[in-house]
């Protein structure tokens, strides 16, 4: 459905800082959902300082129009994840401190941060944003809703 290599920049060597600071959080970090999936790095070619559009994303990921491709509140995506509840035990305390790292990471790293959410009931879903060298760069995850 997509072409991975249309997803990167090309020279990963410009996105050593992101890369560096984020790949430490994730390592066994899941996003949970009706299945709990995998967070992993992500690059993209479009650079401009603007926002993207949909439009934008669906070319990025080479998608058919059929596709659904929605922009998400960045909060939608934080909110299940660095909100910790009174029922938590010891595990679950860890993720929820490991998310919130991740976010301040990405909020101290990234500007002009969108999320997109592309599919129906299995969704990939994308946190991109712009870096201090212009490139643009993000997290991917999966979320299932049946």
């Amino acid at each position: 459905m997509t072409n991975e290599n249309s997803k990167s920049s090309g020279d990963v060597s410009k996105n050593t800082r992101f890369i560096e600071s984020v790949s430490t959080l994730l390592p066994d970090l899941l996003y949970p959902s009706e299945s709990d999936e995998t967070i992993e790095i992500v690059t993209c070619y479009l650079t401009q300082a603007e926002p993207l559009s949909v439009s934008q994303i669906k070319d990025w990921l080479m998608l058919p129009p059929s596709v659904n491709v929605e922009e998400i509140e960045e909060a939608d995506f934080w909110e299940p994840v660095i909100t910790e509840q009174d029922w938590y035990e010891a595990e679950e305390k860890d993720r929820t401190a490991r998310f919130q790292k991740l976010k301040q990471v990405l909020e101290n790293t990234l500007t002009v941060r969108q999320v997109f959410r592309v599919g129906e009931s299995e969704l990939d879903v994308y946190l991109l944003g712009l870096q201090a060298d212009g490139e643009r760069a993000g997290i991917k995850t999966k979320i299932i809703q049946t």
